[in-house]
């Protein structure tokens, strides 16, 4: 999610909040690009220290094990 906040852009992933899943940029773009890197971060040391990825709030989260291909026709 990325919303306005001031004079900066909030953006967070719902479900790794409480694992550090939350951050900013000064433009939209610059927040969702630090938040991919944070979710990357947080993903990886959950993984690394044998911890469950977060799936919920179900609405708004994710986890697929296996390897996904997207095709644009």
């Amino acid at each position: 999610m990325v919303e306005p906040d001031e004079d900066v852009w909030h953006a967070y992933c719902p479900a790794l909040l409480n694992q550090g899943g939350s951050t900013w940029g000064v433009t939209r773009e610059e927040a969702l690009a630090q938040l991919r890197e944070a979710i990357q971060l947080v993903v990886e040391s959950l993984v690394a220290h044998g911890e469950s990825i977060p799936d919920q709030p179900a609405d708004q989260a994710q986890v697929i094990t296996e390897p996904k291909v997207a095709i644009t026709v």
